[in-house]
């Protein structure tokens, strides 16, 4: 029994010794697991670092902000005739083209002053006529009195030669003087006359009726009246949609240049685009946008840049920043950019104030020049 014990206790030891030397393939698996696990724990980082070198590297071409708004010019319509509103053309939110009929002021006063008007202006070309006459007459007289004072003259002159050979008495030369003297007279005040109807003709006794003074002025209030007489009529200056005009009503009073109410015009759209001064550095007007309106978010407008503002809107506000007191903290300030929309017959009903996101084209992104510190234009 104990010679079969030790004879498999030996053959077990030559078992057991024979396993331990033969590979074991179980711990070799594990080490290649952890071995892939670190592949892909690393491929991860270097991945995001791959994408996002190349993002920096071919970005800032495009600018984009969301901080920008449709504008529409907005105009204040007010008459330029105190009355009573007799007629009204409009409602509230109406479409209407340029030179519709907006309302009517109460044309009558006017009408009447401008009759008034014409009426002077006819009177005025009827005093020049009688100026006209007037120096023809005046020049007649001249010539009657320059006629009499030769008769005087030579009156004078005879009894003068008859005095110096006795024939008449002293009395008689002394009565011809005193004719003479009357005739000059006379003739001196028509010369003055003739002066003075000349003056009332503005210096040019053939000037025209029309080009007279009295007649321009004339003419002039009668354009006047004339003009204060249209203006009762207010008509709409631009293609556009009535605004705030709800309480506007036949038989209101309205004064000279009060706002009653305002027309949008629709024909002058464009998009002010509020971008952060960093991102400025290389945009100039001309460059392409692409503009996409919260009304209609499937749709991209077209369109360019044409002006960047003159300075932030902090500079221009009623009460700007003094960061020359107190404690200054640095704020990234932001500058309008007016890009104006591309015509588009089919363009929908669009409404200022609407909210919109504006992507430019500056043609210059970072590339691999932007770690020297310099940007590379895109071809």
């Amino acid at each position: 029994m104990n010679a079969v014990a030790k004879v498999n206790e030996n053959s077990q030891k030559t078992e057991l010794e024979s396993a331990a030397s033969e590979p074991q393939p179980a711990a070799a698996a594990p080490a290649r697991r952890n071995r892939g696990r670190f592949l892909a724990m690393a491929a991860l980082p270097l991945a995001l670092v791959a994408a996002g070198g190349y993002y920096w590297v071919t970005g800032g071409r495009y600018q984009e902000t969301e901080n920008a708004n449709l504008r529409q010019a907005k105009v204040s319509i007010a008459s330029e005739a105190a009355g009573r509103i007799v007629k009204v053309g409009v409602a509230d939110n109406a479409s209407v083209k340029a030179g519709d009929i907006l309302f009517e002021v109460d044309p009558e006063p006017y009408r009447i002053a401008f009759a008034q008007a014409d009426a002077t202006l006819a009177a005025a070309r009827l005093n020049v006529e009688q100026l006209r006459a007037a120096y023809s007459q005046a020049t007649a007289q001249e010539r009657v009195a320059a006629s009499a004072l030769d008769f005087a003259q030579s009156q004078f002159d005879r009894s003068n030669d008859l005095v110096r050979k006795g024939v008449n008495a002293q009395s008689a030369l002394d009565e011809a003087r005193m004719d003479l003297d009357k005739a000059k007279e006379q003739h001196s005040a028509a010369l003055q006359g003739i002066v003075s109807a000349k003056a009332a003709l503005g210096g040019n006794p053939d000037i025209p009726t029309e080009q007279h003074p009295t007649v321009l002025s004339a003419q002039a209030a009668r354009d006047k009246a004339a003009f204060s007489l249209a203006q009762t009529t207010v008509r709409a200056p631009a293609d556009g949609t009535v605004s705030q005009a709800a309480s506007f009503k036949v038989g209101q009073f309205v004064g000279t240049g009060t706002p009653v109410f305002s027309l949008v015009e629709t024909g002058d759209t464009w998009v002010e685009a509020n971008f952060k001064e960093t991102q400025l550095t290389n945009m100039k007007p001309g460059q392409e946008a692409e503009i996409v309106l919260d009304t209609y978010p499937d749709r991209t407008f077209r369109g360019t840049v044409v002006a960047i503002g003159a300075g932030t809107g902090a500079e221009f506000s009623l009460l700007p920043a003094q960061n020359a007191t107190g404690n200054w903290v640095k704020v990234t300030q932001r500058i309008p950019v007016r890009i104006k929309l591309d015509d588009d017959a089919a363009r929908p009903a669009l409404r200022t104030g609407m909210s919109a996101t504006v992507s430019i084209d500056t043609g210059v992104s970072r590339g691999f020049g932007s770690m020297f510190g310099h940007a590379v234009a895109a071809e």
